[in-house]
């Protein structure tokens, strides 16, 4: 618990971190695990992949391993594309790209 308290405190716009990012460490007794918790409130400013990226950096000097995300409640399908594309490396992407955008017309 005390890692993922710190991680969320570097993480975190009021630590020194990430702008539209909050965070806190929290315990899943029921996985034995612990987690960081965050809630992006502007993914058009500070992407996901910048927080998941960042949690990675801290968590690696603390010499801990992910074992995986998730995402509770909406989000975003631009918020998830813009994180696709990243990992992906795709150039020259865009949204028009996205099946769901051409047939819905967003």
């Amino acid at each position: 618990m005390e890692i993922a308290t710190a991680i969320a405190k570097k993480i975190r716009f009021i630590g020194g971190g990430l702008r539209f990012c909050k965070a806190m460490g929290v315990e899943l007794k029921e996985r034995g695990i612990t987690q960081v918790s965050i809630n992006m409130t502007d993914y058009t400013r500070t992407h996901l992949y910048q927080a998941m990226e960042m949690v990675r950096y801290e968590a690696r000097r603390y010499g801990v391993n992910i074992v995986g995300s998730e995402i509770i409640g909406l989000v975003p399908m631009a918020a998830l594309v813009d994180t696709a594309s990243y990992y992906l490396g795709l150039e020259g992407f865009s949204p028009n790209q996205v099946l769901e955008n051409q047939i819905y017309g967003s």
